[in-house]
């Protein structure tokens, strides 16, 4: 190994946040369904989410993601070791995941808090917002 013992992170599965975007489309680079995907997850969530699942992790802060260079941020991840073998033998595949990975978003620490103050006041707020629109 040239690069000093540091695992080589250039093999390991890539996961932009976008794959896993409630609020993509397929088109705009999505991977799993709607109804299993988060809304607006970051590279730091999906990280912490890696940690739980016990999966060695690297965030890519300096990466875009192509079809949308304003993603800035990815995270490589190691599903399986130099030998074969699986890191965690609950998740064999990059589908696997992701899918993992978008159930425990919703559940992150830094997430539970903030969002549900912000969800009752964003749904007043909406619906207002919707009744002024059509008057004018």
């Amino acid at each position: 190994m040239m690069d000093g013992g540091v695992p080589n992170i250039k093999k390991w599965v890539v996961l932009y946040p976008v794959y896993i975007n409630s609020k993509k489309t397929i088109a705009e680079g999505r991977r799993i369904s709607v109804e299993k995907a988060c809304e607006n997850p970051t590279c730091v969530e999906i990280g912490d989410c890696c940690s739980h699942l016990k999966l060695p992790f690297a965030i890519e802060i300096d990466k875009a993601y192509p079809r949308d260079f304003m993603q800035v941020g990815r995270v490589r991840v190691l599903l399986k070791r130099e030998d074969g073998s699986l890191c965690n033998p609950a998740v064999p595949s990059r589908k696997q995941l992701m899918l993992h990975i978008a159930e425990l978003v919703p559940r992150h620490p830094g997430r539970t808090k903030k969002q549900e103050p912000a969800s009752t006041s964003n749904a007043a707020t909406s619906k207002s917002g919707k009744g002024g629109k059509k008057k004018r």
